[in-house]
């Protein structure tokens, strides 16, 4: 297993963008479409980055890039490292699987045509540890023998945690692990990240429940337009709006049901027209002639802001 320095991320992206070649609506002239722009972000041994932002923002695309399952009309630009070496293609055929795990989205993951107990165990399982697993995760015996169109929708999606939890991985990429779930069964999952975390593990988490990210996570990543305009320690989302840096953190806080579902009015930048400067200064109450220029990520605070205002 590779060994990585403590003070070195386990995983480093930096100025990560992400492209794609796609025909435009009626026409049959391509355009290149760039749905992650300029984006930097690590994930350290031993700790949580959740991941969070509205739906559309580039969250997804992000985990598919790191793992190299972007479809044939993608263009990947910037560097990604694991253990301070560049993540090449062949590095992720050999470690993809075994000591970095990814629990996908989409149910679509599962081989339709394998029995599910047998994809969990894959080529480095056994078969006690997924029965182990199918117990933790309330999947009945006969489960291991039935194929994924026999599935309701929480079952696979509990299939693919235990199968991403089969080994001891040093990276653990969760990409909307608790949809389908109840309450109790998502954080008990999400417990199980923060005990492998702590065992060792970095793991990126990609979610829509802030709610349930802020019980386990360390850092926070907000995600807007295609790239990453903060990041903070979970404290000071827990402290409120007021301890965040980015106007658009603010919103997102303000915007929560328990904050009184305050909304901004707008949306976000389509990705083949998008401003110059600041991605929010559309909406941004704060906007001045500062925000049409470049936004460095920068550190305020002891977090990352890409906003010339923050202080």
């Amino acid at each position: 297993m590779e060994k990585t320095s403590k003070k070195d991320p386990v995983l480093k992206i930096e100025d990560l963008v992400v492209a794609f070649s796609m025909y435009r609506k009626g026409s049959f002239r391509k355009e290149r479409l760039e749905v992650i722009h300029a984006l930097s972000l690590d994930v350290h041994a031993g700790e949580i980055v959740a991941v969070v932002g509205s739906s559309g923002s580039g969250k997804s695309i992000l985990a598919n890039a790191v793992l190299g399952l972007l479809p044939g009309n993608a263009s990947v630009e910037g560097n990604i490292e694991y253990k301070s070496a560049p993540f090449t293609k062949a590095r992720q055929k050999e470690l993809c699987g075994r000591e970095i795990a990814f629990i996908p989205q989409s149910v679509d993951y599962l081989d339709p045509v394998m029995r599910v107990g047998r994809q969990v165990q894959g080529v480095f399982g056994t078969k006690e540890k997924q029965e182990e697993l199918f117990r933790k995760y309330q999947l009945a015996k006969d489960t291991e023998q039935k194929y994924p169109f026999q599935l309701s929708g929480g079952m696979a999606r509990r299939v693919l945690i235990a199968g991403a939890m089969m080994g001891q991985p040093d990276l653990i990429i969760a990409d909307e692990p608790t949809p389908g779930l109840n309450l109790e069964m998502a954080m008990e999952t999400l417990q199980h990240f923060r005990k492998m975390a702590d065992q060792g593990a970095a793991v990126l988490m990609i979610t829509h429940d802030i709610d349930l990210a802020l019980n386990v996570a360390d850092r926070v990543a907000v995600f807007y337009a295609g790239t990453v305009v903060e990041v903070a320690s979970t404290a000071d989302f827990l402290a409120g709006k007021e301890a965040l840096r980015h106007p658009y953190s603010k919103a997102f806080i303000d915007a929560l049901p328990q904050n009184g579902f305050h909304p901004i009015p707008g949306s976000q930048p389509y990705a083949g027209s998008l401003p110059s400067g600041c991605l929010f200064a559309d909406r941004c109450p704060n906007r001045d002639d500062a925000c049409a220029g470049k936004q460095p990520e920068r550190e305020v605070r002891g977090g990352k802001v890409r906003c010339v205002h923050a202080s």
